[in-house]
Parts: structure tokens; sequence; C-alpha cells
């Protein structure tokens, strides 16, 4: 990862602007260099994976425009090979080196060619303003805010922003500011067709497109680890990868000391690929000292968002600690596409439909918010396959008839698709369960009773009446939304509200996030 900033004014003193944007620094340690536009600030803290010389650094000019940009482009080099004929030179193996002359040519229209995760902040000198965008899923972070003066800023995490801004708001995905307004260039959850395949070919075009997404990523200059649960999702990453590249790959894998239920699928699918295999053991103790930190780190007061990047921090913090990895593939946006445990109880194919469109437009400040923190803040950044462009669009468009549980199986389509030697037929058809419960169920019950001991039942009740927005309902939810407050006072709004089950649906009308709640849950905790 790399973390951006940009004043869109002329009043703010470089050591404010740098205060703020040092709060990122481990995001981008390689590097930082921060530019006057003579309209303006640009920051950049850079975290080198493509590129790994000096020419490299941010921000890019050209002929008196200047962009800072968080991401990576895949398939760039045929596109700079094409931007070459045309006249532009560059100076280093950099992805993002194209994008000012890709503007040149093609203005802001060029978002929509873009097969990219990113957010960055361009300004344009001729016009006099200033443009920024993030990618149609939001797997790069960008917010945005106006100071006392009502200059614009923009940066890539809240942290960032907190006070300097009155408001921080979180730029939308798939879209691009040109100045004066929010315009956007691509609904990732629009279908324009849908695909009525039958199964088989179905499963074909998930198994390739999954593929295809899985090996554009592999292209680093820096080494490359995987995060692997010994679910589904992670577990699929990992074998197809190791099947790409051919040699042994690099898997890690964390779970309670007391009762981690993930580790020994984690270790059976390592066995299975062949991959050179780290467990991490974390306990009680672990997990209440992260907690704040988490808290921080991740800007949010959502139960499973929190409960979840518990577990991703610290194994996190072990690969930056103990390895010289800086890539890191994960399994994350497969169950925003392929169904949850509570989307079992979908009452009809256009229920189901609609639930994952909203899913897939919120990733940004849930699943994709904890991998992007998570990782980034240990200095290392984070791939995530499933949400490749094509993939997603595809899996989207697919007869939702067909994606809901009538096989007796969620996420039946994703499994079939790869039945073969990917994975064990064990691991390949094994039950769901959620990361934060499958680190071990343990450490929920910690947390839940560390919140029990922190309030008595009328600090819950006076604690909950602090909040009109999004307002605690546990003692578990009252004890993340206070630590959010210290950190982030009165942002609240930057979330949508808690992740939750649809309780509108039978079955699902729960007060706790966790599939252990639900009455599907069967072996998913075995």
């Amino acid at each position: 990862m790399c973390s951006i900033m940009g004043y869109c004014g002329a009043s703010m003193p470089l050591e404010i602007f740098q205060k703020g944007f040092d709060r990122t620094i481990s995001r981008g340690p390689d590097d930082t260099r921060i530019i006057d536009t003579g309209a303006g600030l640009l920051g950049f803290h850079r975290l080198a994976i493509m590129g790994l010389q000096p020419e490299a650094m941010q921000p890019f000019s050209l002929d008196g425009d200047y962009v800072v940009c968080n991401g990576e482009i895949y398939g760039f080099r045929p596109v700079k090979e094409a931007l070459k004929k045309k006249g532009y030179t560059f100076q280093s193996e950099s992805d993002c080196e194209i994008l000012l002359p890709l503007y040149r040519e093609y203005g802001t229209e060029m978002f929509q060619k873009l097969d990219a995760e990113f957010a960055l902040v361009l300004y344009d000198s001729k016009k006099g303003k200033y443009i920024a965008a993030r990618d149609p899923i939001g797997i790069r972070p960008l917010f945005y805010g106006r100071d006392e003066k009502g200059d614009l800023l923009f940066a890539s995490e809240a942290k960032n922003l907190v006070g300097l801004c009155g408001q921080i708001i979180p730029f939308p995905p798939g879209h691009y500011y040109d100045g004066e307004t929010f315009v956007c260039y691509r609904d990732i959850t629009k279908v324009e067709k849908v695909c009525t395949d039958d199964l088989e070919t179905i499963c074909k075009n998930i198994r390739e497109k999954l593929t295809a997404g899985i090996q554009k990523r592999l292209d680093s200059d820096t080494p490359v680890g995987f995060l692997l649960s010994g679910g589904l999702d992670s577990s699929l990453v990992c074998s197809v990868a190791a099947k790409l590249l051919r040699k042994p790959i690099e898997t890690f894998a964390i779970g309670m000391d007391v009762d981690a239920i993930d580790l020994k699928y984690a270790r059976e699918v390592a066995d299975h690929i062949g991959s050179r295999h780290h467990e991490i053991i974390i306990t009680k103790e672990d997990v209440l000292k992260a907690l704040p930190e988490v808290v921080a780190l991740l800007g949010t007061y959502d139960i499973t968002t929190i409960r979840a990047s518990i577990g991703m921090y610290l194994v996190c913090k072990a690969v930056h600690e103990q390895t010289d990895i800086r890539v890191l593939l994960t399994g994350e946006i497969s169950d925003e596409l392929f169904g949850y445990k509570y989307t079992d109880f979908a009452p009809s194919a256009q229920a189901f439909q609609e639930e994952s469109e909203k899913r897939v437009r919120e990733l940004y400040m849930y699943d994709v918010l904890r991998a992007d923190r998570c990782i980034s803040v240990n200095s290392l950044e984070a791939r995530v396959p499933f949400g490749d462009m094509d993939f997603v669009q595809y899996v989207m468009s697919i007869d939702p008839a067909k994606k809901m549980n009538i096989y007796g199986k969620g996420k039946y389509l994703l499994r079939h698709a790869f039945e073969g030697d990917y994975l064990p037929q064990r691991i390949l058809m094994r039950e769901k369960a959620a990361f934060s419960d499958a680190v071990g169920h343990s450490m929920v019950d910690d947390l839940k009773a560390y919140a029990e001991e922190v309030y008595s039942d009328q600090d819950f009740l006076e604690g909950c009446n602090k909040y009109t927005y999004a307002a605690p309902f546990t003692k578990e939810s009252l004890l993340y939304r206070d630590l959010f407050e210290q950190y982030y006072p009165g942002q609240a709004s930057m979330i949508a509200g808690f992740w939750m089950p649809n309780k509108e649906w039978e079955g699902c009308d729960v007060s706790d996030p966790s599939a252990r709640v639900l009455a599907n849950y069967g072996d998913s905790g075995k």
C-alpha cells in the first residue's frame, strides 16, 4: 500500500498538512515526498512494490500536471507501449506512471478504461483544478472533507483528516470528482444483461476468470505471500496461485491457543498444495491488547469488522515482523458475490440479487476496509483476486436463481467450478465459518466478557443514550463505539451502520452479526 493526500487551496501551512499526512506513514515507509503544485499540496508515502527504482517515486509530473496514486494498475505494460508510440517517455517501471499520459489522451474517460485497484488525486494545471477518483469497489481507500476555510482535502485514511476537516466523508467508489461534482463512471453492481448460461458453462467461466484475476495479482517486484484461513475462498486463491507459480508459496494462518477452528483446515490445505506454511497462535491477552489498536487503525465501530480484524491484524503483524514479504493475497469479496450463511434465507432470487448488490456497494465500509487497514498498517500491500473487475461483473450478471442455495450447499457454483485436484474434497465442500469465529469461538466470547467487565447495566443504558446515530445495542458494541469516538470524534456517519444479516428475512432477525446465531450454522464451527 501507499498513502496519498491532497490539499486544494493556498493557505494551509506545510507543517499542518504534514502532521496529518504522517499519521499513515506505515502505509508507505520507504519514502515520502510533498510537493507544492502552485495551487495546493500533494503528498505521497511510498511502499515500493512495482518499479523499485527511485524514479518511480511519486508525485509524477507531466508539463505542470501532477498525480499521486495508491494503486495497482493491471496490464499496464501494453498500455505503456501504446503510449510510447504516441510520443510519451517514461522514467521508471512503475505502473502508475502511465496515469498522466492517459489523462492527457482521454481526460476523465480514462477511469472507465483502468483495470485497477486505485485511489488518486490529480492536479490539472491547464484547467487549474484538482481531480480525484476511486476504483469501482473501493478496494483502495480515499476520504475527503473541507477545512474551516472551505478548502477541499483528500486523503487515504480518515485519520489523516481528523482535526483538519469538520466532517470526514468516504469518497464514493466508482466515482471521480471533476473539480465541481462527483460523477459515477462505473457501477459494478449494474447488470446490463442477465447471464442464463447452463451450470457447467457458468462454472467454467468462474474458474477461468478467477484464475486470470489471481494470475495478474501475482505480478510484483517484491515477495508475495498468502493469507490462508482454511476456508473455501482463501484456500482457492492459494491453490490456484500455487499451480500458476509452480513453486511452493508462503501461507499464513492464525488461531487462538485454546480452540482454533481454522488452523487444522489451513494445515490440510497447505499440505495439499505444498506450501511453506506458518501458524500464528494468539491468546486472550493478545486479543484484548490489540483491541484499541485495531479500532484506531480501522476507523470503524462495526462489530463484525472489528472482530474479524483482530486476527487479521495480528497475522499481518507477524508477517511484517518475521518475513520479507511485501504483498499479501486474500480471499475477501467472495461472500458478497456468492452468498453468506444468512443469504440461504433469501425469500426470492430477486431478494438475493438485491442483497448482493447492497453488500458489494458497501464493501468499502466493511470487509474491504478490514483487509486494507490490517494489511497496510503493517506496511504490506493487499491484493484481492475476488475483486477483479471482470470476475465481479460476470458473477453479478449470473441469474441469481442459480446463485441461491438450491443445491444443499452454499456458494455451490464456486465450489463446483473448482472440483478436481485444487483442494481436498472436504475443504472444497466445508461449511462456511466466519473468520472471527474460526480463529476460535473463545475470541468473540472473550471480547463480550471484557465488555461486561467494563460496563455495568446502568453504564450500558447511559452509554447508549449518548449516541443517536447507529446507537449501540450491546455492551460489546458500546465498547467499540466509545473507542471509536476517542480516535474519530463525531465521525460516526463515515459508516452506514452495523453490518448485520437482513432483518426483514425470516430467520435473520438476530441481535448478533455472527453466523453462529443462525439456525443453519450447522457444522460451520467444527
